[in-house]
């Protein structure tokens, strides 16, 4: 499964003769895990090596987002809620269908959903044959993207699609809650009856199930909330924030947390406070929902991300809590400002999206040059001033 992500362009493949010879040896351990050679040749024959795709996996970690970034300019965007609200209308009884059969509710699946492929409007269209070989190939995850390779082919020799169809993220995750093929595998349904687990068809009613009984799997409990926002008293004691420490509702209760309205905290069982954006920003008490949907995407963002989604999805209100600003002391309206500011100064950003990255970088260090200023590139609140000075 995958985080929220840019639109992703078309990959071409490059001749590469390494890559050639690894997949003649891996024909045959394909062979012997049981691929049949009608599956393997044509998916190996067709199967190019995507550079592009080592260079995403190489920079996966090159911009940190801060967790205002991600809950309101990626994950919980008003756009995504106005179309998450559309999409579950227009599939309300196939959501309730799966809600009454799997236990998760529809607003949690609609929000699985809208994070992993913006309600399947960005499902990706790579190759999973092509990017998978070419992960595998590269070594550095290898054995892992082997297995996904292998998983990929027998999802073929099962008949669930075609090798035409078989296209998903750089990664391999695929379809409209995008599966990895060894998840889909042991949890994708065939909840429309075709006889096939379509999580690629236009129609979404088998990815959605898929997305539901993997979450009734992980222990999702209908009914209970995967967390609330709370508040904390003055001179609370922020070590005990973290999931490793569990504690009764009425322990966190005595210590002087209150939900947002000052009330007490709704006892759903054991639960953990979180703190995403530090001691000074929004807090959270977690409950056993929370730790399924980690299941899902191993990130503390991602599930706040779904969770607080879903919430805004039946109709609740914003995260209350003050967002922190980065390390460079901005918020996200700062750096969107800043980024407006330098591209009207004839320093073009190529975007106002409040993420510093390398062209940003770039106009901030031609705009220092120019000034006489010590080029660093990177923002600072100083180079905020100075430039809504000069507007």
């Amino acid at each position: 499964m995958s985080a929220p992500s840019a639109r992703q362009s078309p990959m071409r493949p490059e001749p590469n003769p390494a890559f050639d010879a690894w997949k003649a040896e891996f024909r045959a351990r394909a062979r012997s895990a049981g691929i049949a050679q009608n599956i393997l040749d044509p998916a190996l024959e067709g199967a190019g090596f995507l550079p592009d795709v080592v260079a995403r996996d190489r920079r996966q970690a090159e911009f940190t987002r801060t967790f205002e970034d991600y809950i309101t300019a990626i994950a919980v965007t008003d756009e995504r809620i106005s179309a998450g609200r559309a999409a579950q209308a227009r599939h309300s009884d196939t959501l309730r269908a799966i809600e009454s059969r799997y236990g998760v509710e529809a607003e949690v699946i609609t929000a699985v959903w809208g994070l992993e492929s913006r309600y399947g409007t960005e499902r990706g269209d790579i190759p999973a044959i092509s990017a998978l070989a070419t992960l595998a190939f590269d070594g550095r995850r290898g054995a892992f993207f082997e297995s996904q390779l292998l998983a990929a082919l027998r999802i073929l020799q099962r008949g669930d699609t075609t090798l035409a169809n078989l296209r998903g993220s750089w990664a391999g995750a695929m379809g409209h809650t995008q599966f990895i093929p060894t998840t889909y595998q042991e949890y994708a349904v065939d909840f429309t009856g075709n006889g096939r687990r379509d999580i690629w068809a236009d129609d979404p009613s088998d990815a959605l199930a898929s997305a539901a009984n993997y979450l009734s799997r992980m222990g999702w409990r209908r009914g209970q909330p995967w967390g609330v926002e709370v508040r904390l008293p003055e001179g609370f004691d922020t070590s005990l924030a973290g999931r490793g420490s569990t504690r009764a509702v009425s322990e966190w209760s005595g210590l002087g947390v209150r939900d947002v309205n000052g009330g007490p905290v709704a006892d759903h069982g054991p639960s953990s406070l979180l703190l995403p954006d530090g001691p000074r920003g929004p807090a959270f008490v977690i409950f056993r929902n929370f730790t399924a949907l980690m299941r899902y995407n191993n990130s503390e963002f991602y599930v706040i991300g779904v969770g607080h989604l879903s919430d805004r999805l039946r109709g609740r209100g914003p995260i209350q809590g003050n967002f922190q600003p980065d390390r460079f002391g901005l918020r996200l309206a700062d750096r969107q400002e800043l980024q407006r500011l330098l591209t009207r100064a004839g320093f073009h950003t190529q975007g106002v999206d409040g993420v510093i990255g390398p062209n940003s970088e770039a106009a901030i260090r031609s705009y220092q040059q120019s000034r006489g200023m010590s080029v660093t590139g990177q923002p600072s609140r100083a180079l905020l001033e100075q430039l809504r000075g000069s507007a």
